[in-house]
Order: C-alpha cells, then sequence, then structure tokens
C-alpha cells in the first residue's frame, strides 16, 4: 500500500521527487509551490503523512515549522537556512513530528564527507599540509559556498585539522556538482573529489529518509541515520 506524501517546492528537484516517488512506495497527495503555499494546512495536506521540501532559503524555516504544526513528518533538502535550525527544532519538538535535514542527500556525498572527515584526522597530525575546498554547481544555485562545502570545512576542522583552509565556488552552466577537497605539503598533493552524475542521487536519498521517518519524533541529520538505510532501487522500495 503506497504511503501518502506531500511535495513542498515543484522546481526542478521537487518534479524529480515526484517522478520517483512510485518506485519507492509513495503516492503524491498534494504539491505545494509560491502560489499556493500561504493553503498548507491539514486539510490541503490531503492526507500526506510525510512531505519533501526543496524551496528556497528564505523560505525553508516558515515552511517547516507549517508541516510540524501539520503533524507531519518532514524531509528538507533547502540549504542556506541552517541559522534558524534551533527555532525549528523547537517547533518539531512541540508538534512531536520529525525532521531529516541535509546540506545533500545523495548517498555517495555523505560518504564523500564520512571520507574527508578521516583524511582531515590523518592530515592534522602532519603540520606541513594545508588544504583547500572546491566545487561547481549550476548557475541557478543560490547559496555559494553551498551547504555541502560548509559541511566539508565543518567536518574538516572537527576532525582537529588547524592548517590553512580555503574554500572557492564556482556557478555556471547546468553543472550537477562537483566537490573537491585537496591536501598540499611541499612534497605532494592529495586531492579528493565527488561528482554527480545526475539529480536523481539526491532525489532517491530524499525518499529513502522520507521512507525511514514515518512514525519517527526527533531532528536529524541526514548522516546519522544513513546506516539505517536500505538501497535506493525501485525493487526494494517496493517490497
Amino acid at each position: 500500500m503506497s504511503t501518502p506524501l506531500a511535495i513542498v517546492g515543484t522546481g526542478k528537484m521537487g518534479m524529480l521527487v515526484e517522478q520517483l516517488a512510485p518506485a519507492h512506495g509513495f503516492e503524491v497527495r498534494a504539491r505545494f509551490d509560491v502560489e499556493n503555499i500561504s493553503t498548507l494546512s491539514r486539510e490541503t495536506m490531503n492526507g500526506a503523512a510525510v512531505a519533501v521540501e526543496f524551496t528556497t532559503p528564505a523560505a525553508a524555516p516558515e515552511n517547516l515549522r507549517r508541516l510540524a504544526s501539520c503533524g507531519v513528518g518532514t524531509v528538507c533538502g533547502t540549504t542556506g537556512w541552517y541559522e534558524q535550525l534551533p527555532q525549528v527544532r523547537n517547533a518539531v519538538a512541540a508538534a512531536g513530528t520529525a525532521l531529516v535535514y541535509a546540506p545533500n542527500f545523495s548517498i555517495g556525498v555523505n560518504l564523500f564527507i564520512e571520507s574527508v572527515a578521516r583524511a582531515a584526522a590523518l592530515f592534522a597530525q602532519h603540520p606541513e599540509y594545508e588544504a583547500w575546498g572546491w566545487e561547481i554547481h549550476h548557475s541557478a544555485k543560490k547559496d555559494a559556498p553551498s551547504g555541502t562545502l560548509k559541511k566539508l570545512a565543518e567536518e574538516i576542522r572537527g576532525a582537529g585539522f588547524i592548517g590553512s583552509l580555503t574554500l572557492s565556488a564556482n556557478r555556471a552552466g547546468a553543472h550537477t556538482g562537483t566537490h573537491e577537497i585537496g591536501f598540499d605539503s611541499p612534497a605532494d598533493t592529495i586531492t579528493l573529489r565527488h561528482t554527480a552524475r545526475s539529480r536523481e542521487g539526491f532525489a532517491h536519498g530524499a525518499l529513502l529518509a522520507a521512507r525511514w521517518i514515518a512514525g519517527k519524533k526527533g531532528v536529524f541529520e541526514f548522516r546519522e541515520i544513513l546506516g539505517e538505510l536500505g538501497r535506493p532501487s525501485a525493487s526494494s522500495a517496493a517490497t
């Protein structure tokens, strides 16, 4: 039996989530965008038990508070709003619902972040190394550097690396996304890179999180639940 799903944000990611939703056992019951977001309520959710939100940094916090007040667990792939995470966390807790958020819902990117953190811990023991982070995304992406690159930098520092770390971001064309982390010394350079081939990896990850969140309470970062998720395949999601 399909789980009723609401989509908040009908841009490229929202449309892709809707396209892939049936393979993960979801039926899209409601769609909200800038034209009708003001009507979001328990009634207009049309029975949706879970929502996936991909909008803008300015809109996301209020959207998440509204969804929490409707008693709906939400997966949020919007970035650039995390300074308001404490207020959103309070709203989710008060409503007794759940939220999964992440700067990036690609399973590969999250494994990449883990790999970078482990590498940074090793390089932290060798002060001759400095580090850099670089990314490129499509020209329509609103935040630069992205939430993913900021998260990578946070993990590098969290691993104890105190050397120089510079970040740079490019926006051009329709590029899906590449993130690169490098460690450089007078003797050598080590580079770690993740390149997305399409947006499908992000949409599959969001839908896996939406499947996981049903019946949960609390606020979780995607990486915290990654080990509990299965592979994003149509066959496994449908069984």
